[in-house]
């Protein structure tokens, strides 16, 4: 497993860095044999410390999982938690559908642009904008990967992210699920190509 431990604005001592590298390892390890990609990033919040986690698993799958606590040790803990049972549940899943993908997820990149807000200044204006082109904050690359539907809802599940695009591996489209106000999670086939149950 690829391990990287950083603090921002804080020391990770050695004992943390062990602590961390046996709790990840038995942890991780109970689910999945081959190597995976983890980052765990420690940094003050408040009183308190914060830990977030990040876990790259060989079949493009990625977890997120983060805590807050007194305790630096606690904080990483609980975010460890967090994200077994994330990794417990895609593994139920992947058993549940008797295939697991080997090798990585086919994916095509496509330009990711992040757009200024407006200011309150312009939403309380009467006067119409001079332009309505948005103002280009970002641009990065990102990668959409291949999917199916049920795989795009569990990649979203354990993400943070509010949405996610991806190709539909039944037809080749690009299709997005996205997590709704009332809980559930939404799924967008622009062509409808896709029959219900997929």
């Amino acid at each position: 497993m690829h391990l990287q431990i950083t603090g921002k604005q804080i020391d990770i001592g050695d004992a943390l860095k062990v602590h961390v590298e046996d709790r990840l390892d038995e942890a991780v390890g109970k689910y999945f044999s081959r190597p995976t990609e983890t980052a765990v990033t420690f940094n003050r919040e408040g009183p308190g410390f914060r830990c977030d986690l990040q876990i790259h698993l060989p079949s493009g799958m990625t977890g997120h999982a983060h805590a807050n606590a007194q305790d630096i040790y606690l904080s990483f803990d609980d975010a460890l938690t967090r994200l077994e049972k994330q990794l417990r549940r895609y593994k139920r899943r992947l058993k549940d559908h008797h295939k697991a993908r080997e090798g990585s997820i086919p994916s095509i990149s496509a330009a990711s642009y992040v757009i200024s807000a407006p200011s309150e200044d312009e939403e309380a204006s009467e006067s119409e904008p001079e332009t309505l082109d948005p103002v280009i904050v970002a641009e990065t690359t990102t990668d959409i990967r291949e999917f199916t539907v049920g795989e795009a809802v569990m990649q979203l599940e354990l993400s943070s992210s509010a949405a996610m695009m991806f190709r539909n591996s039944a037809h080749g489209g690009l299709n997005m699920v996205y997590r709704r106000s009332d809980g559930n999670i939404g799924w967008v086939d622009p062509d409808g190509r896709t029959k219900r149950g997929a």
